[in-house]
């Protein structure tokens, strides 16, 4: 998938996932147990979680490329070593 693409499919989940919350707060939502729950739960952790990526996003990828690229090249190391 093309950054540009990514980054519009996540900032569409971040604006989607984001109208149940402002239910929750200026609407009824709060008084249904399960929508409530819903909302706690799952919305807000997807709504932060979403919006770091699109903050830091760069900087998470570019850390995993690091964190990957050390695995490759111990284990190349260790087969070249047997």
């Amino acid at each position: 998938m093309k950054a540009s693409t990514e980054r519009i499919v996540i900032r569409w989940l971040h604006i989607l996932l984001s109208i149940p919350v402002i239910g929750y707060i200026y609407g009824p939502v709060a008084h249904l147990h399960y929508a409530a729950n819903a909302v706690r739960w799952v919305f807000f952790p997807v709504i932060v979680l979403s919006g770091f990526w699109l903050w830091k996003g760069h900087w998470f990828k570019r850390l995993f490329k690091r964190q990957a690229n050390k695995v490759a090249r111990k284990a190349v190391v260790e087969n070249t070593l047997v």
